[in-house]
């Protein structure tokens, strides 16, 4: 009978009691000892030992009170050995004296405590006395009990085994006896030890599974004594050892009994032992009960195989001539086969290890990559998307392991499988799988280089470049989708081919995808693209050909034309003012090109984007800014077209709504009619018509000031303008003379002296510097100081 499960007060108190029998009868079993009386020390001795017959205590207690008889019976052990060395007892006439003990419990403690003596003495042939014991112990069938006097028959066994090099070594079938001794004692432990699940009432089956579950270490020490057995070589390992341990642990049909004992399997024997008997330990997974977690064990032999190949780079061979993978493969297989109800994940988990053996042990052998890839997609077909949160992060396990091994994610492109296990995870987890992809490209500077390869990749990526079904974008943070989209810029950058052709498909593939991101993903994307085409142009400039027929070779002009399409799409978003840039960044690009009519599109295309999608007045000043100084830098284009453009600049400037914004733009448009180039413009006239534009502008704005604050405002317009005048001074433009110069200083004092009571320290101070550089510029003598002389700053 298992304890009566009374409260735990009343288990304290029969502990107690239990522990003050043991003490009680240990005293005088002492007392007897110290006086040599054999018949009072066997009498004192049985008595304490039925303090162990009880029932009523828990595993836990029973333990306790357990121990404490134990100490006692090792005095009492001494004390056997002590008297037989001396003569004063035959041990062959103290075997057979014990087992007149009036209770068996008693009597098969003190036999296996005298069995320990007579083997010690090698009276008799350590096998003999071994096999009487263990068949003795067949007596106590009580679970709880007889797994205690099973475990002390072990303990005092466990160094007077007749091993090879022990001094109880036989003859040569010893070892074979050793071997079934310890067999047998696991073999009785085990059933008792699964009896005891079957025995009290239903509602107590939980209690009684923790209170097994703290008993497992008594039948585990078996196995662990058995894999110490130095005669216990591959051979009697492979042909008696396991295959009697894995009959007994499906026989038992427990589920905590087969994780258990299948895990001290893989733990207490030699890593070399499983890889040669692979085939035979493999195929008791699948008989194992529906309730074990076979994930758990299976996982944790091929993790110590993989380390076992790792530390040891010799026994690869081996892995290659047992076929270890093949046959994890097939025995996962069966077990899930076998295992219909088994959850998703377990699946899933079971695919990982594999894989992660697969990469340890065969990283060259893709194939069985692939292979592991296929044998789960087969394993979720038919099922929608997973759901389960387990079983999401085992599948990007599952992915990240060949990004981790190979750090090349080219590799992972070629795995026919891996794209089609990906299509079961859902949108926030592909996306998550997605970014992992990308941090890897980044963090091993992996050059992709081909366009069936960036198809491959996009494909995988596709939760970050396009919506997906059923996704909700507008429930992303926006932080996170803005890192999102960064990434797939980044990772743009990372496309390269040496090859203009492949380039050019490369940047065509790339269009396509990013083309399909809608309006919140292409302001991220498409500069990345323009960017990298336009540094494809510039590997380009000087060739030119006719854009005509499907197989066009990578030119300029077929580079123009998607980016034309590219930036058109974004200006569809609407994006005006990132568009209106990339378009000034293509002009530039064909400027150096000398494509004028390609150049003169897109600032034809700039102007349309900035007359009726710019509505903002900064965003208007911003763009203007832009306009003229991309315009200047120009050097392509003819006088018409150029004046055409230059034109409607200065219309633009003078139509700002601001007038310092007005101004200040006017006075920029002036660099458009005096370029520095060899070849450049240089129109003194209509330079001087700008100044004097914006000189009108800003005296306009100072009466306008007058008007609404009561105060002219301040003369930093004034001063600007000045500035430029020098600019152009320097630059020798005849039209700007030091008279111009030297009326204008005048005005800025006159405006100064009528405005004295509202003074801008910034524009004092700003005006002062001015003069400073005029003063500077007298002292540098030669022909510079020439032109400065006349110009009185003081």
């Amino acid at each position: 009978m298992l304890p009566d499960g009374g409260g735990g007060d009343d288990e304290e108190r029969w502990l107690a009691e239990g522990i003050a029998g043991v003490q009680q009868n240990a005293f005088y079993m002492h007392r007897a000892l110290d006086s040599n009386n054999l018949k009072d020390a066997l009498k004192y001795s049985a008595q304490m030992l039925s303090e162990l017959r009880t029932s009523r205590l828990s595993p836990h207690k029973y333990y306790e009170l357990y121990m404490r008889a134990f100490d006692e019976m090792r005095k009492l052990e001494m004390f056997f050995r002590e008297e037989t060395r001396r003569g004063s007892c035959s041990v062959v006439d103290l075997y057979e004296l014990v087992q007149h003990a009036g209770n068996v419990l008693p009597r098969l403690y003190l036999l296996c405590t005298v069995g320990s003596v007579y083997i010690k003495s090698k009276e008799a042939p350590a096998k003999d006395v071994l096999k009487d014991l263990v068949e003795m112990c067949r007596g106590i069938q009580h679970p709880l009990r007889g797994l205690f006097l099973r475990s002390y028959l072990s303990q005092i066994s466990r160094d007077k085994l007749p091993d090879i090099g022990s001094e109880y070594e036989g003859d040569a079938d010893s070892i074979n006896d050793a071997v079934e001794f310890v067999l047998q004692n696991f073999i009785e432990m085990n059933k008792l030890w699964v009896r005891m699940q079957h025995q009290g009432p239903v509602r107590e089956k939980d209690k009684r599974g923790k209170e097994r579950n703290e008993l497992r270490d008594l039948v585990g020490k078996n196995l662990h004594v058995l894999s110490q057995i130095e005669g216990v070589d591959l051979e009697m390992y492979k042909e008696t050892v396991l295959p009697r341990i894995s009959e007994q642990v499906v026989n038992c049909k427990d589920d905590l009994a087969q994780f258990y004992l299948m895990d001290c399997i893989i733990q207490v024997f030699p890593d070399e032992y499983h890889l040669q008997t692979l085939e035979t330990l493999l195929s008791a997974f699948p008989q194992l009960q529906p309730n074990v977690d076979i994930k758990t064990v299976l996982s944790q032999l091929m993790d110590r195989l993989s380390n076992y190949a790792a530390t040891s780079p010799e026994v690869l061979p081996e892995f290659l001539q047992v076929e270890a993978f093949a046959k994890f493969s097939n025995a996962i297989g069966k077990v899930i086969e076998a295992q219909v109800d088994m959850p998703v994940v377990g699946a899933v988990t079971l695919y990982v290890s594999l894989l992660t053996f697969t990469l340890r042990v065969h990283p060259d052998r893709l194939d069985y990559v692939d292979q592991v890839l296929g044998a789960c997609v087969k394993k979720l077909s038919g099922k929608a998307k997973l759901e389960d949160s387990r079983a999401t992060k085992q599948i990007v396990a599952l992915l990240s392991a060949p990004l981790e091994k190979y750090s090349n994610i080219v590799t992972a492109l070629e795995l026919s499988n891996y794209p089609r296990v990906m299509d079961y995870l859902d949108n926030a987890t592909t996306k998550v799988m997605a970014l992992v992809i990308i941090q890897s490209i980044m963090k091993n500077t992996t050059c992709i280089s081909t366009s069936d390869k960036i198809e491959a990749l996009f494909d995988l990526i596709k939760g970050l470049i396009k919506d997906m079904d059923g996704a909700q974008d507008d429930e992303l943070d926006e932080e996170d989708f803005k890192e999102e989209q960064n990434s797939v810029a980044r990772l743009i950058h990372m496309l390269h081919n040496d090859d203009h052709e492949e380039m050019l498909k490369i940047l065509c593939t790339v269009q396509k995808h990013i083309l399909q991101g809608g309006p919140k993903r292409l302001p991220f994307t498409v500069p990345s693209l323009v960017f990298s085409a336009l540094k494809l142009v510039r590997r380009l400039q000087g060739q030119d050909g006719d854009v005509t027929g499907e197989e066009v070779p990578a030119t300029p002009k077929k580079i123009f034309q998607i980016l034309h399409q590219t930036i058109e799409a974004l200006s569809c978003v609407p994006c005006p003012e990132l568009s209106l840039r990339l378009y000034l960044q293509c002009a530039e690009a064909a400027n150096d090109c000398d494509l004028e009519p390609v150049a003169y599109e897109f600032f034809t295309q700039a102007f349309i984007l900035y007359e009726e999608e710019i509505a903002d007045s900064k965003a208007q000043i911003t763009a203007l800014h832009l306009i003229i100084g991309t315009l200047q830098r120009m050097g392509i284009f003819g006088v018409e077209n150029r004046d055409t453009l230059t034109h409607k600049t200065t219309g633009y400037s003078a139509k700002l709504l601001k007038k310092p914004d007005q101004c200040r733009a006017v006075y920029a448009c002036s660099h458009l009619f005096w370029t520095d180039d060899q070849d450049g413009i240089m129109d003194g006239e209509r330079v001087l018509l700008c100044l004097k534009r914006a000189l009108r502008i800003a005296n306009a704005a100072q009466q306008m000031a007058n008007v609404s604050k009561g105060s002219s405002g301040s003369v930093t317009l004034f001063i600007e303008i000045l500035n430029k005048y020098l600019y152009f001074f320097e630059k020798g433009i005849p039209q700007i003379t030091n008279t111009v110069i030297q009326d204008l200083i005048e005005l800025i004092r006159t405006e100064k002296q009528n405005d004295s009571q509202t003074s801008d320290p910034s524009a004092e101070a700003f005006f002062a510097s001015t003069l400073r550089y005029i003063e500077f510029q007298k002292q540098k003598g030669g022909s510079i100081g020439e032109k400065y002389e006349q110009i009185k700053a003081a």
